[in-house]
């Protein structure tokens, strides 16, 4: 019988869609990598999704973001990605979480959403707080779940230099040298991440006419770059839930 998932379901065969629909997703962060690694995972039949974000629509997440359009702009991320997601399948579970993600409060997000919802099969980082991220990775390997997390997008023009490895055998990346210091330092020696062997553009000197009091320098971004690294991730994650990988 013919359904939205049928060419789908020629590529990972009955079961692989049967696993997919059992499976729970936890994705950090729905900005230019996470909000096409979600709507990846929806469309591929994913049964379960669970999105965390305290984030608003903002003018400059127009260039890169699925959720972001000028009739978007100042609305929260989660509940237009959960939109976007009933559109697609009405029949997917969507929980949000609008919550800013710290070290302090990451252990009793996940001890909440596993009493309530059940199991994790798969967590997304999609995060750009490197506090958080570390954090994240120390959760996930204590409690046993499946995790990828994303390095750094920014400043990058070459997507076709993506790769997803563990963060061992990873080169070229600043963000994976410093997680690899701070992961070894707590007796962490794998993580798979996505990354990119791409020296980042230089872009001192470069104005944006954004805050210049914010906390931390504003990288470059463009249409084709974030949203590549979103998709190769959902497509890791979809191969090893579905069975196919």
């Amino acid at each position: 019988m013919v359904n939205q998932y049928s060419r789908t379901e020629l590529l990972i065969g009955a079961e692989g869609m049967d696993r997919l629909k059992e499976s729970s997703v936890m994705v950090f962060g729905v900005g230019g990598v996470g909000s096409h690694c979600i709507e990846a995972l929806a469309r591929s039949g994913v049964g379960r999704l669970i999105l965390i974000d305290n984030d608003t629509v903002s003018l400059t997440n127009i260039n890169r973001q699925s959720i972001a359009y000028h009739s978007t702009i100042g609305r929260a991320k989660t509940d237009v990605m959960s939109e976007r997601i009933r559109d697609i399948d009405p029949s997917i579970t969507v929980k949000t979480y609008e919550t800013f993600v710290l070290p302090e409060n990451l252990g009793h997000l996940l001890d909440k959403e596993e009493e309530t919802g059940g199991k994790i099969d798969y967590i997304v980082d999609a995060i750009d707080t490197v506090s958080a991220k570390i954090a994240l990775a120390e959760e996930a390997q204590r409690r046993e779940i499946r995790l990828i997390s994303s390095m750094g997008t920014g400043n990058k023009l070459h997507p076709e230099l993506f790769g997803i490895d563990d963060l061992s055998k990873t080169s070229v990346c600043p963000l994976c040298r410093v997680m690899r210091r701070e992961l070894k330092q707590r007796g962490i020696f794998h993580l798979k991440v996505l990354y990119s062997k791409e020296k980042p553009v230089d872009i001192s000197g470069r104005k944006t006419g954004e805050d210049p009091g914010a906390r931390r320098s504003i990288p470059g971004s463009i249409s084709f770059v974030p949203p590549v690294a979103g998709l190769m991730i959902a497509g890791q994650v979809i191969r090893e839930l579905s069975g196919a990988e």
